[in-house]
């Protein structure tokens, strides 16, 4: 038997109900329905990485690189999001290391632009194809760590929730 809850954790928000309500709203009506909308991610590619500092700045949270779902039914999935991002992460890593390389002398940090440009290569062969990751998340650029991180849009959730 499964049973579910149907979110009687309102009471637990640090905010009050109206104030979250609000920013609720404002953050929601920011998301597109096409940001909201479920898209197919297995066996699906991307090449779409986001400067940290604009995903953050249009609300965005980082993910976190572990599994945290204490559900048994969502864990697989859990498991898939942050083992993708790390396989994509370690990838890009690897790339970052051979330019490094080739460019011994002065290896010098990358910008969102020189690391899409350089690393990624949109439409290029040898450009790198990162794993699709659910609707709500994004690949993003930290170029004051050098990494790729993967960014939660929480407002996409609510969105989709607002739509069902």
């Amino acid at each position: 038997m499964v049973l579910l809850s149907s979110g009687c954790l309102g009471s637990l928000d640090k905010e009050p109900a109206s104030q979250a309500a609000t920013a609720s709203d404002q953050a929601t009506a920011a998301v597109s329905a096409d940001e909201a909308t479920p898209r197919e991610t297995i066996n699906q590619t991307t090449q779409n990485v986001l400067s940290l500092d604009e995903a953050l700045a249009s609300g965005g949270e980082k993910a976190a690189s572990e599994i945290t779902s204490t559900n048994p039914l969502l864990q697989s999935a859990d498991a898939y999001r942050t083992s993708v991002a790390k396989v994509s992460a370690m990838a890009v890593h690897q790339a970052i290391q051979i330019r490094n390389a080739q460019s011994i002398a002065d290896p010098k940090p990358l910008t969102h632009e020189q690391f899409v440009r350089e690393i990624i290569k949109p439409g290029q062969p040898d450009g790198i194809a990162l794993a699709m990751l659910p609707y709500y998340q994004e690949y993003a650029w930290d170029e004051a760590n050098q990494q790729l991180v993967v960014v939660d849009f929480p407002a996409r959730i609510e969105a989709r929730e607002k739509q069902r």
